[in-house]
């Protein structure tokens, strides 16, 4: 092979290797990422600048609150972060769950529970909202985060712009009802999005989460395995992604959360590892 076929095969190469990088949202997609510390950190730093109250974060959407029928108290915001936890002095790791509710949840929760744990629910709509709504109002009811997986896990960026509208204000909409919330945060299905679906995000008013630890769980049933790809990519900050509809998560998550604990990690919610940072429609949050 000449010098000029090295040159193209290197950077055939390079290409491939930035599409495996990249392959959260697909090669070729184009969209900028805010991660969870930058965003805090702006936050504190305008909110220092700022009167005292700028400092607190107001998640609360229009219309909730005082008709708010989360069980939420002052000790927690309205997408059930705990207000006392501070991740710019804290060790914090997000923890979230995708493509719920399921049988496994209740099990997860008491998990979740006993361990005085919260996490970020991303919900799906087909078959689990719908046929799960007590669990939904019981993961409110408990704490916990509400966010939005769509209606029926379209790829967004493979959808159109009526559709991606129709799978995201589905799941928003039947989540107030259920709960008097609405979701602040979306996590586009195998986190493919573009600049497209991020402005129909921003119209919608939600914001898109990605994610920094994947245990890969939808591949294996071995709750070991699911463990300790937690604990060899979760760094402080980051975003870990399982599912609670599969055999072998929901066993490995005490595990997970021990192990989490004796390595200093206190585990939080998305909005809460932001905070004072309040999540804005249509940007794309990635640590």
């Amino acid at each position: 092979m000449g010098r000029k076929g090295r040159i193209s095969g290197l950077c055939v190469s390079l290409v491939c290797a930035v599409c495996l990088t990249l392959g959260l949202s697909g090669c070729g997609a184009s969209y900028d990422t805010t991660s969870p510390r930058s965003a805090r950190e702006h936050a504190a730093s305008d909110a220092g600048h700022s009167t005292p109250a700028a400092s607190k974060p107001d998640v609360l959407k229009k219309g909730d609150g005082a008709n708010d029928k989360s069980g939420a108290n002052d000790k927690n915001d309205a997408n059930g972060a705990n207000a006392s936890v501070d991740c710019a002095v804290a060790k914090c790791v997000a923890l979230t769950f995708d493509a719920g509710p399921s049988g496994n949840t209740p099990r997860l929760l008491k998990i979740l529970k006993r361990e005085k744990a919260h996490a970020t629910f991303f919900m799906l709509g087909k078959r689990h909202i719908e046929k799960h709504p007590d669990l939904v109002r019981r993961i409110a009811d408990e704490g916990h985060e509400l966010a939005n997986h769509t209606w029926s896990h379209k790829i967004l960026t493979k959808t159109d712009s009526d559709e991606v509208r129709s799978e995201i204000t589905r799941v928003q909409t039947v989540v107030k009802k259920l709960t008097g919330r609405t979701p602040l945060l979306m996590r586009p299905p195998q986190g493919r999005t573009d600049e497209r679906v991020s402005k129909i995000c921003r119209e919608l008013g939600v914001a898109q989460v990605l994610w920094s630890v994947t245990a890969k769980d939808y591949q294996t049933n071995d709750s070991a395995l699911i463990e300790k790809r937690v604990l060899d990519q979760t760094k402080r900050d980051g975003i870990i992604l399982l599912h609670d509809i599969y055999k072998g998560t929901v066993p490995a998550v005490p595990g997970i959360l021990a192990k989490l604990k004796k390595e200093g990690y206190t585990v939080v919610t998305v909005s809460q590892l932001m905070a004072p940072a309040v999540p804005e429609p249509g940007k794309v949050y990635r640590p």
